[in-house]
């Protein structure tokens, strides 16, 4: 899916601002022909769950409705008019001028329709109606229950199988953009870089509707110099003396398609891309043909306000925060990150870990990560259809961003218990058919899954562990914790020895501004000694190769008694204010070089 651009033959019109907005009472149906029968306002793109003062529109579970107005100016209705939402959390029905236009599950990817046919002449009416419900069929799960008050109305109840905050609405850009009638569809992007001859080969593929006859793709470079042409809806061309797209310093070529029918312009689109190189192999990670090293975060799109909305000063300042440190990756935990926030990390060489909304999939989730009993999850959770579905969204959006490296296609499964194989494998093989660009997928896995139990790990590239010894188990013992750390990927060296080992989670609660001689939990001594601790493990094995810690900044979380105001694991608080950690971190992170790191011994 093509990101919306103003091109030579395309125009995009921006819906942000602020639209009417109100929860449904179920008791009364809401008549879509009819404006809605509200005067509160809510911003799009936000969540809309802070931006009220009432408790129960913010802890509201359930259906709630958008509505605006728009108008296209005459010059424009002769071309193709497509509404396109950025995301809708977590299921949308999109109506115009009080007919359904299009419906959408999956709260994380975009979704578009064409909306010719439905127009008015003037003012148009937008209404969306959004459903923040999950259950064990939806991703990400919850277990969804229902009981009645006391009048008898209907009250839903969510226990997320997760540790964050359900942040729904519509998060990120609604916009509308046109194109002409014939058009072009999609493009991908494929590389084929040869380092010892410096140059690459630059597959494109385009997708055409409509009468075109011609495809001609030309590629400039970043100072807007073509480099290379050639045409067709597949072409193979040459890059030579070609600028590597490397973590930290990224080198961005475009790619210019443009359709034609009797040799005159149809339809133009321009493509960003990165020419790089990922293989893993005997136990590393490589980036150009050089050992990788993963250094940095779990994230989590949450800001205060905004909730889970787009927030483009916030993504520009954790960029800038990450850099500073000589961090050079994240992981979009636990859902993919808004496609602003990919287009960011391309041009800042940030490398990310791409991971789908897969958080959950455990009956039995919670905080005791000691417990191996085997529950029925593989029965229980019907979620296979619409895994399928997230993978196909994401890769399908983002299969031409250089600045991902590899795909997570779950967090935390349940994948010691029996059934685990038989549900990823068709998942993993879809991901791998997916994408045109082959790169490594990956899942994380939760404390439970060892080396000895989990039942899945044949089936990815990169070993991608969280663990939380010293917090969740062992609490406070740091001496317990790095045994047990350094046990742990031990065996995983040995029993796995051509699989780069990474965390992809590991941290301390830590509340800003708590301090203790004793270096006890939640001060900020303790965290630091908890990341000094894991940093002496992961120095000392060959094939470990990436700490993405959790988490860059303190996120909101649903109530409980585990949580207060959220999840303090951060080492920035919300507002991104550092902690005591990040000195040592950076000074770390700055002395460890992305590439070159970690050489296999001759």
């Amino acid at each position: 899916m093509l990101y919306p651009v103003t091109t030579p033959t395309r125009t995009v019109l921006d819906l942000s601002g602020l639209w009417r907005f109100m929860i449904e009472d179920e008791n009364s149906p809401v008549d879509v022909t009819h404006p809605l029968p509200t005067h509160d306002d809510v911003a799009v793109p936000a969540s809309f769950n802070d931006q009220s003062s009432q408790a129960k529109i913010r802890n509201h579970v359930g259906y709630v409705w958008y509505e605006t107005t728009f108008n296209i100016a005459d010059f424009l209705r002769t071309q193709r008019l497509v509404l396109r939402f950025g995301s809708a959390t977590h299921e949308a029905w999109v109506y115009l001028n009080g007919q359904l236009m299009t419906h959408h599950k999956g709260g994380f990817t975009p979704f578009e329709v064409a909306i010719n046919q439905a127009l008015v002449a003037g003012e148009n009416r937008l209404t969306v109606k959004l459903s923040n419900m999950l259950d064990y069929t939806s991703l990400p799960v919850a277990h969804y229950s229902e009981t009645t008050d006391d009048a008898g109305h209907l009250v839903r109840h969510l226990d997320e199988n997760f540790d964050f905050f359900n942040y729904a609405g519509l998060q990120r850009p609604v916009k509308i953009y046109t194109t002409p009638q014939s058009y072009v569809e999609d493009v991908a992007v494929v590389p084929t870089v040869d380092l010892t001859a410096h140059q690459a080969t630059i597959q494109t593929r385009v997708t055409t509707q409509g009468d075109i006859d011609k495809v001609q793709v030309k590629l400039f470079d970043e100072d807007q110099q073509l480099v290379a042409k050639g045409s067709g809806k597949a072409s193979q061309l040459t890059l030579t003396d070609v600028h590597l797209w490397q973590p930290l310093h990224a080198y961005l070529y475009t790619a210019q398609v443009t359709a034609l029918r009797n040799d005159e312009v149809v339809d133009q689109y321009s493509e960003p891309f990165g020419v790089r190189k990922i293989e893993v192999t005997n136990g590393q990670f490589l980036f150009n043909g050089q050992p990788f090293y993963f250094k940095g975060f779990g994230k989590h799109e949450d800001t205060a306000i905004h909730g889970r909305g787009l927030n483009q000063p916030a993504n520009v300042l954790d960029v800038n925060l990450m850099k500073k440190m000589g961090a050079n990756s994240f992981r979009t935990s636990h859902y993919p990150y808004s496609e602003e926030m990919m287009r960011l990390c391309d041009r800042a060489g940030i490398v990310v870990i791409d991971e789908v909304p897969v958080v959950g999939l455990f009956e039995s989730f919670g905080f005791d990560l000691n417990s191996t009993k085997q529950d029925q999850t593989w029965q229980v959770m019907q979620t296979a259809t619409a895994h399928q579905q997230a993978i196909r969204e994401m890769i399908g959006r983002d299969k031409n961003h250089a600045c991902v490296a590899m795909w997570s296609l779950a967090n935390e499964a349940a994948n010691f218990e029996d059934g685990a194989y038989e549900y990823f494998k068709p998942l993993f093989d879809l991901a791998r058919r997916l994408d045109p660009q082959q790169r490594p997928c990956t899942y994380t896995s939760i404390m439970q899954t060892t080396a000895k139990t989990d039942k899945c790990l044949s089936l990815v590239d990169v070993i991608a562990l969280n663990r939380y010894y010293g917090w969740y188990v062992q609490t406070g013992d740091l001496k317990a914790a790095e045994k047990a750390t350094r046990d742990e990927l031990a065996l995983y060296q040995r029993l796995y020895p051509n699989k780069p080992i990474m965390y992809t989670e590991y941290g301390a609660d830590t509340i800003a501004g708590v301090h203790s001689n004793y270096g006890e939990p939640f001060s900020e001594e303790f965290q630091e000694d908890y990341y000094r601790m894991a940093s002496r493990v992961f120095d000392d094995f060959e094939n470990f190769v990436g700490e993405q810690l959790w988490n860059f900044a303190d996120f909101q979380t649903k109530f409980g008694i585990q949580r207060v105001q959220g999840n303090k694991k951060g080492i920035f608080t919300r507002d991104r204010e550092p902690k005591m950690v990040v000195r040592y971190l950076q000074r770390r992170w700055r002395a460890i070089p992305s590439l070159g790191y970690k050489p296999k011994k001759a």
